[in-house]
């Protein structure tokens, strides 16, 4: 069993920069596929970027260029270093480690991003 902890979330102004960071308990961190997704209010979880165990990355369109997905296998833990946020960045990050039959979510971090 594996658990996810997240976070590094905060309150931040239009143009700044957060770092979240996902921790994972257990064994297998680096056997695992990894991703952060996002849930603003009233909508779905989307998925924002994701990281294969061999470090292949991801990024959904409106995030290219603004965000970085890194995992430190050494360590368990991956991360999420946004820049530039923008107020639709809004929402609650989700860390998610998969693959080989195991789906494990972490509990979320809250991102507010004020214009």
């Amino acid at each position: 069993q594996v658990q996810l902890v997240e976070s590094g979330g905060g309150l931040v102004q239009s143009g700044g920069s957060l770092r979240l960071s996902c921790a994972a308990s257990g064994s297998g961190f680096s056997l695992y596929a990894m991703g952060w997704y996002r849930q603003a209010p009233g909508k779905q979880r989307e998925l924002v970027a994701d990281i294969t165990s061999g470090g292949f990355t991801h990024y959904v369109d409106s995030v290219k260029g603004r965000f970085t997905i890194s995992r430190d296998n050494a360590k368990n833990t991956g991360y999420l270093q946004m820049n530039s946020l923008k107020p639709e960045d809004t929402a609650v990050y989700y860390c998610r480690l998969w693959g080989r039959g195991v789906n494990y979510w972490g509990q979320g971090t809250q991102v507010t991003v004020s214009s």
